[in-house]
């Protein structure tokens, strides 16, 4: 292929990857948006809605390996298609409806379905299939749109619900994925691009058990596996659930408080760019590891904010910065350690550990909150859990042992 034309088709993928997951991570984030309102339009109660999330949460882990196993197979296309195709159903059956099992299955169903598909590994995975150089940086740029796009979304979906009602802000969420499933029907590559089809040391004709055994005796898929499970624990479950909380436990208002979070919100772009371009060009354990220890120390600086706002700030900047940055790193030692062509089933099992992660964060946090009265304890155990992570990762090598012996 011409250098002209894989610079195009590098671009394209990046950019419908980057606003694909945009519209996904906004869709998530609208059911936080829409919670109070319902409550009062529709009655239903917070533990209703809280309920939802949670078992969206637990379809996404189900589903993250097999469609990385299908991206392996079909490339990501097929996927991201079927995958946008089921969140625009369940938006538009979310605008329409007024039942809560309705919406219940639409959200925690249907919709979640497309969250576990159109998800960071699958673009992750495009990327290393399909872009040749800087992938780092390419991964980086396209699944930055988790959080980026968010930062543009979310203020515009709270725009149409104060503006309207809630279910012209899922219908306009329908409408966009509808979009942008058209623009990746045109223009995402329809085959597999230049991937290897091997496990590192491993013959290229396997069935998925075989894949799957495979994978899992590998040290760094357990260590990369466990290391994300962490990173989910401290970022997606005790962050995205407990900051505001926190916030508002020490006597910050909702405006400050949003703002805070606005912030790291807004970072984070910047984390995880920054982090793909270092990781074409540092040692990659070495920074994933260092991403983690600055993680631990961030909440460190999160036990002592007291009253004090500068200090949530600091705390929003730094976090921000090692928030999700940790994805084009991971990405890179799977491809790398484990094989480009079972990327994305591996990359979906550590992804199913990621939401796992981030469910027990969630989970445990509020125990321990109930049981104490107070955060001190969740964040303690961010802190030593994000150095037990860093710690791990600098057991890996940045280049991955070869094998000594191969099967027939």
């Amino acid at each position: 292929m011409p250098l002209a034309s894989q610079n195009k088709t590098a671009t394209l993928i990046i950019g419908l990857s980057f606003v694909a997951l945009a519209l996904t991570f906004s869709a998530r984030a609208a059911l936080g948006l829409v919670m109070p309102v319902l409550e009062q339009e529709l009655g239903w109660s917070r533990s209703f809605t809280s309920g939802a999330a949670a078992v969206a949460l637990l379809v996404m882990a189900a589903i993250a390996p097999f469609g990385g196993r299908l991206v392996d197979k079909q490339g990501a296309r097929a996927i991201l298609l079927i995958g946008l195709g089921a969140l625009a159903t369940g938006c538009f059956l979310i605008a329409a409806t007024a039942n809560p099992i309705a919406f219940f299955l639409a959200f925690s169903g249907i919709a979640a379905v497309g969250f576990g598909l159109v998800a960071t590994h699958v673009v992750s995975t495009a990327v290393e299939q399909e872009v040749e150089t800087n992938r780092g940086l390419a991964t980086g740029i396209a699944t930055s749109g988790s959080t980026g796009g968010q930062f543009v979304f979310v203020p515009l979906l709270a725009l149409l619900i104060s503006a309207y009602d809630w279910r012209m802000a899922f219908a306009a969420l329908g409408i966009g994925t509808l979009i942008i499933m058209g623009c990746v029907f045109r223009w995402f590559p329809k085959t597999v691009g230049s991937a290897d089809i091997t496990i590192k040391g491993k013959g290229s004709a396997s069935t998925l058990l075989q894949d799957l055994r495979n994978i899992l005796r590998l040290p760094a898929f357990q260590i990369l596996f466990w290391s994300y499970f962490i990173c989910g624990y401290t970022t997606s479950g005790v962050i995205e659930t407990h900051f505001l909380p926190y916030a508002a436990f020490c006597g910050f208002g909702p405006v400050p408080s949003a703002t805070a979070y606005g912030l790291l919100s807004a970072i984070n772009l910047v984390g995880m760019i920054l982090a793909g371009w270092l990781t074409d060009r540092v040692n990659r354990p070495l920074l994933l590891g260092l991403i983690y220890l600055i993680r631990g120390v961030t909440f460190i600086i999160l036990l002592n904010v007291g009253a004090s706002f500068e200090t949530l700030v600091f705390f929003s900047i730094l976090f921000g910065l090692v928030d999700y940055s940790t994805v084009p790193v991971t990405a890179s030692l799977v491809a790398s350690h484990v094989g480009r062509g079972v990327m994305g089933l591996a990359f979906g099992l550590i992804s199913a550990g990621h939401q796992i992660g981030a469910a027990a964060g969630a989970y445990f946090g509020g125990i321990l909150y109930d049981l104490y009265a107070q955060y001190d304890w969740v964040w303690w155990s961010s802190v030593w859990l994000a150095v037990f992570a860093g710690i791990l990762v600098f057991l890996m090598n940045d280049k991955p042992q070869v094998q000594s012996t191969l099967p027939a």
